[in-house]
């Protein structure tokens, strides 16, 4: 048995851009940072960002593409892919992709914020009902 999963939180590093396929079914795309920082031998605080493409297909492809911006942090769970290519300098680089199967919004839409964890259902975000009126006796406990 075989397994190729990669989980990613980070940020947006900008708008997602959707488009469809020949068959209709509907693609958005957008780039998701990650930082690690650490601290060398010599104590000198580091820190690396690594980039990660992301593709998402169907119903969820549309979600991303209404509720995701630019500085959104996203939880991503998919498939990982390596492309090399040539940049326009002529050096080799490589692109890290995701096919993802699950992307869950964990930042509020309007706050850029940090929300208090991913949201339900896989990655849609549901805004409150009209009004936005809460009583106590709307409270699920």
């Amino acid at each position: 048995m075989t397994m190729n999963k990669i989980i990613v939180i980070g940020n947006l590093g900008s708008d997602p851009e959707m488009r469809y396929t020949p068959n209709g079914q509907a693609v958005t795309n957008f780039n998701v940072a990650t930082n690690y920082r650490y601290n060398t031998a010599d104590g000198e605080q580091r820190d690396e960002t690594e980039w990660f493409r992301v593709s998402v297909f169907g119903r969820q492809a549309e979600s991303c593409n209404q509720y995701l911006a630019k500085g959104r942090k996203v939880y991503v769970d998919g498939r990982l892919k390596s492309r090399t290519y040539q940049d326009r300098n002529g050096e080799t680089r490589v692109s890290l992709e995701i096919t993802a199967q699950d992307v869950r919004f964990l930042s509020t839409p309007g706050g850029g914020g940090e929300g208090a964890g991913p949201s339900p259902g896989g990655g849609a975000y549901e805004p409150p009902p009209s009004g936005g009126d809460f009583g106590a006796d709307d409270l699920p406990f």
